[in-house]
């Protein structure tokens, strides 16, 4: 089996070092082939001077690629375009792998039954929530990258994060690539969902998809992404780069300036939740369904202004 890890990179050369030396410790088996190509978002600092290290540093192994084109999902799809593995491993520049991470990520993908894969994705050494956070919560700790379906492997239901996932090529070839009207942008909170969507395509399409929790790897929590207002304004996006990605709900027949009727009673239940709650993480997490559907009801009604 042939495995390429593509790594999309913007202005990031401190924390791509690291990601890259975890990379380069992988422990594969001697039959297995892969390398690893880092594609360059038009970064501005010394990411490109980085690569290049690691690349002679381990000649064969790492690659680079410059994509111009602002917008990850242009340079997730260039990478797809160039890599030569007939599995595509994919991570983030903020995270240290675990070593027997890509193995225990692609192994399942090796006889045929399973379109794609995910680990766990758990924050890094020394990490304590914050009080407010809803730790306990399934997606608690969704604004900062964390995916933990628990220790026990078995059939993927809902779609992984980008920064801990893999599939096979020909998933690509078969069901499209990434969706270039979501993903990160510069300069613009905007951009989510490019990976979940794909994953969401595929299990819309009858893929099947793996979860093997022993692939791990260690996200960075910046301290910028530990304060409320970070995690408001992720919800916030996220509540619209869903409907970017699904369309305006039809799902009900009552309209008000092209916005769902019933999205306007969940914010007031929503609300009033959080007007009531007594116990912080709970109430803070009402908070945040708030800015979720705020978002919802905004990109609601610009896409609905677009249409006419």
């Amino acid at each position: 089996m042939d495995i390429t890890v593509i790594l999309c990179t913007y202005n990031r050369c401190q924390s791509l070092a690291k990601t890259l030396e975890s990379v380069a410790r992988s422990v594969v088996p001697n039959s297995v082939q892969w390398d690893v190509l880092v594609v360059d978002n038009n970064s501005t600092d010394q990411t490109r001077e980085v690569i290049e290290g690691f690349c002679l540093g381990y000649p064969g192994r790492f690659s680079y690629l410059f994509e111009p084109r602002q917008g990850k999902s242009y340079a997730l799809n260039t990478g797809f375009a160039r890599a030569g593995g007939e599995v595509l491993a994919f991570v983030d520049d903020d995270v240290v792998v675990d070593p027997q991470w890509l193995y225990h990520l692609t192994a399942p993908l090796s006889g045929g039954e399973w379109a794609g894969a995910a680990g766990r994705i758990l924050p890094e050494a020394g990490f304590v929530p914050q009080p407010w956070m809803d730790a306990r919560s399934r997606y608690g700790l969704a604004p900062l990258a964390i995916f933990d379906m628990g220790s026990e492997a078995g059939e993927l239901k809902e779609p992984p994060f980008g920064t801990n996932m893999a599939f096979c090529k020909k998933m690509f070839l078969k069901h499209g690539q990434f969706r270039t009207d979501l993903g990160p942008q510069k300069g613009s909170e905007r951009g989510k969902n490019e990976d979940s969507e794909f994953g969401a395509r595929l299990l819309g399409a009858g893929e099947h998809l793996w979860y093997e929790p022993s692939a791990i790897v260690y996200h960075a929590v910046p301290q910028n992404r530990t304060r409320r207002k970070y995690f408001q304004t992720w919800w916030f996006e996220k509540g619209r780069a869903d409907i970017r990605e699904s369309g305006i709900p039809k799902d009900t027949r009552w309209y008000v300036a092209r916005i769902p009727l019933h999205l306007f009673r969940r914010l007031a239940i929503w609300t009033l939740r959080f007007m009531i709650c007594m116990h912080e993480p709970q109430r803070f997490s009402s908070k945040l369904k708030m800015y979720g559907i705020a978002g919802t009801i905004l990109e609601c009604y610009k896409q609905g202004h677009l249409a006419e």
